[in-house]
């Protein structure tokens, strides 16, 4: 330890600051006088050996010490302090990627050294929020190009782990998004794992939809596997799915996941850097890749899509990863529940081969299935599907898929939100056309993801029939208050569900 103007007592602060260190400092502290720190500051702390850099949010009252630094959740487990610990603070270096940032935020280009630099202080914590949001949407739209996609996706996977299943085949799938419900992973991982296949599943939570694949799996089995946990299951079932946060294969992704979350956008670039940095890492030899094409999908156009698919392949093939593309129907949701528990509901019916089932999840996971079995090296081309369809009629998906719950820590039954209110059609016609975005966000101001039962159960489809005060869709909350939320905004947007003369 340095000299005693420096240091100051470590207390856990007890707030949950979602991924970002802060240190919680009173404004008239020596450490806040003497090394000239305000609120907003980058600082660094040094204890016991460990050492994180922080943002620091001042204290105007006496609810600290003054010779008190407080530490978010964050920043507690990154110091990982002992008991009674002191901390010396003072300003970090600037960070080694600050030329590259402020030359991309000019819309230069960036070399691959210049990425590199960028994701190691992303993931060092080197970069503020601040500086974070900027380079997200300098590279925002088109501002990335062929090149750059590469450069920042073989960054991302340089700054992460990576795991070797030897030799072999490893098949993976991934969604683009942008389509509510669409929970075709888990059925897709049952069935090709029950085919024989490796297909170790890493998902993220979501960003900008009212659940990730990781969310809704979540309420069925444990999804927060390290490392040695997820080869233990695909070595015991031959797939897993499991969170891509826990496993860090690609910790600079998770980072500007966190950024993105609130800005409520991705760009093209950023998003296959963040797809295929996670497959390559996570040892995937072929890869499908679905992309939902729509008028409120992610992918708005056919020419978006093929735009993102040419980036998709450029990409891939630069990391020597086998690549193939499904555009599928994004017009409207798929599966009957939008929000972790109903999808997983409905994830479940479809395994079960309940009558109940929404037909358009199961058929959508039968074709991506059937697609990433016919891309398998050796594989009769064209039967997939049908391979795919035996595995599920006959309950081989089924069960292995409980299997593979089971493997990750046990199954669990999801459960369903105690307050649910149903929207109700203003006028009799025949269902035009559908807002997935409004609709999504609908869902969201229930309170999914955060609460895993909240979300929509929304059972119409484009041209179906419908009478003036039916139900449209139904609304799940874990309490009134997100329930009438929810409810506020739907009514505000009565065209979600677009409703013209019958046919």
């Amino acid at each position: 330890m340095s000299g005693e103007h420096n240091q100051l007592r470590l207390v856990r602060a007890g707030i949950d600051t979602y991924q970002q260190p802060v240190v919680y400092m009173h404004r008239d502290c020596h450490v806040c006088r003497s090394e000239g720190f305000t609120a907003l500051t980058r600082v660094l702390a040094r204890s016991g050996g460990r050492e994180v850099v922080a943002t620091l949010n001042v204290v105007v009252d006496d609810h600290l010490e003054l010779d008190v630094a407080a530490l978010s959740e964050p920043a507690w487990k990154m110091l990982q302090p002992d008991r009674d610990a002191w901390a010396v603070f003072s300003h970090p270096e600037p960070p080694a990627s600050a030329a590259a940032l402020r030359a991309k935020v000019f819309g230069q280009r960036l070399r691959e050294a210049d990425f590199l630099a960028l994701m190691r202080d992303m993931v060092g914590n080197r970069l503020s929020d601040i500086e974070l949001t900027a380079f997200v949407t300098a590279c925002a739209g088109e501002r990335l190009d062929m090149e750059e996609t590469t450069a920042l996706t073989k960054a991302m996977l340089a700054v992460g782990e990576r795991i070797d299943w030897g030799s072999g085949v490893v098949l993976d799938k991934h969604c683009v998004g942008g389509l509510p419900g669409n929970r075709t992973t888990p059925i897709v991982v049952a069935i090709v794992a029950a085919a024989g296949h490796r297909i170790p599943k890493t998902s993220s939570r979501a960003i900008t939809s009212p659940a990730g694949t990781a969310d809704a799996m979540e309420t069925m089995a444990p999804v927060a596997l390290d490392l040695d946990a997820m080869r233990s299951v695909v070595e015991r079932e031959g797939g897993c799915i499991v969170w891509g946060g826990s496993v860090r294969l690609s910790p600079a992704d998770d980072v500007l996941i966190r950024i993105e979350r609130p800005l409520d956008f991705d760009s093209d670039g950023q998003l296959v850097a963040s797809v295929l940095s996670k497959k390559a890492a996570a040892g995937s030899t072929h890869v499908l890749v679905d992309i939902p094409v729509g008028p409120t999908a992610k992918v708005r156009s056919a020419a978006a899509a093929a735009s993102l698919e040419a980036r998709l392949l450029a990409t891939a093939q630069a990391l020597g990863l086998n690549l193939s593309v499904l555009r599928t129907d994004g017009l409207q949701p798929v599966g009957y529940g939008i929000g972790p528990a109903l999808e997983a509901r409905d994830v479940l019916s479809v395994l079960r081969n309940d009558t109940r089932a929404p037909r358009d999840l199961r058929s959508r996971a039968l074709d991506l299935a059937g697609a990433l079995l016919d891309a398998a090296p050796g594989a009769a081309p064209g039967k997939g599907r049908a391979l795919a369809c035996t595995l599920l009629d006959n309950g081989a998906a089924l069960a292995k898929f409980l299997a593979i719950c089971e493997a990750q820590g046990g199954f669990t039954e999801p459960t369903l939100a105690p307050h649910t209110r149903p929207v109700l059609a203003s006028r009799t016609g025949q269902i035009q056309r559908i807002d997935n975005r409004r609709l999504a966000r609908v869902a969201k101001l229930a309170g999914a993801p955060a609460s895993a039962t909240a979300g929509i159960d929304s059972r119409l489809r484009i041209g179906d029939s419908i009478q003036a005060g039916e139900p449209l869709f139904e609304v799940h909350a874990q309490s009134p208050g997100e329930l009438e939320y929810a409810l506020a905004y739907a009514a505000a947007h009565p065209d979600i569900f677009e409703i013209g003369a019958s046919e």
